[in-house]
């Protein structure tokens, strides 16, 4: 049984959203100023996609809000988070449209996560939660902003807003991970394994998930039955490398 003042495990994979991991799926997608021609910029030179997001920028006056978000996802796809932060925060200070200004305050929390700029998280994050607490970006700026909290060692709060994140959205796997994880780590592992089964059953089944099912089974005395699922998470991280290295 941890301390709750003990820090998450460097391995655990929380909220990437939004903002934060699956969450950031959104991270992938290119805006169209970046199309580039690979006769004349080699595609895998980060160098260059700076430059050609300087060169993107739009004027105060003739700002569109979706296209500077994607600039902003483009700089946390190359790890210029501090960029991203005052792309994020222009967007959010000039979009006339509640949710594009909701979801770019959710991004400039992952951010300053990035950067363990915690305060900053869980401010962005609470800018976010101040515009629209029941949106479709609520439950990922509440999973991640309890995230934040934890990183800060406020973890009584980040328990509530964990459990705000799955009461907003009951499907919302990647919430249940994260509270599955925190409720773990103040000893209550019969509710953590509950939430852990709920976020198996929404689709989110890799190894990290079942790693931290397995750690509640054994505090719970299950040893046979964390063991299956110990061998069950060695195999998919061993596929997930296989397929990196195909």
């Amino acid at each position: 049984m941890t301390n709750s003042d003990d820090e998450p495990p460097e391995e655990h994979q929380f909220s990437e959203g939004q903002g934060f991991g699956d969450a950031h799926d959104a991270f992938d997608l290119d805006p169209p100023e970046l199309e580039v021609d690979p006769d004349q910029v080699d595609p895998v030179d980060s160098r260059a996609i700076p430059d050609m997001l300087n060169e993107s920028a739009i004027q105060d006056d003739a700002i569109d809000a979706d296209a500077l978000i994607d600039v902003g996802l483009n700089y946390m796809s190359i790890n210029r988070y501090e960029q991203a932060t005052e792309t994020f925060e222009r967007t959010a200070r000039h979009a006339d449209d509640e949710r594009v200004e909701q979801e770019a305050w959710v991004n400039k929390g992952v951010a300053h996560a990035e950067l363990e700029e915690w305060d900053a998280a869980i401010g962005a994050h609470r800018e976010a939660l101040s515009i629209d607490e029941d949106s479709d970006h609520a439950a990922t700026a509440e999973t991640n902003l309890a995230y934040a909290l934890w990183e800060a060692g406020r973890t009584e709060q980040a328990l509530d807003h964990s459990e705000r994140a799955v009461e907003i959205d009951s499907r919302f796997a990647q919430g249940w991970y994260n509270r599955g994880f925190f409720l773990l780590e103040r000893g209550l592992a019969e509710d953590a394994l509950n939430c852990f089964d709920n976020a198996i059953r929404l689709g989110l089944r890799n190894s990290n998930i079942l790693e931290e099912k397995a750690r509640a089974l054994e505090e719970l005395g299950k040893y046979d039955e964390a063991e299956e699922i110990v061998e069950e998470a060695e195999e998919l991280r061993e596929e997930a490398e296989q397929e990196l290295i195909e």
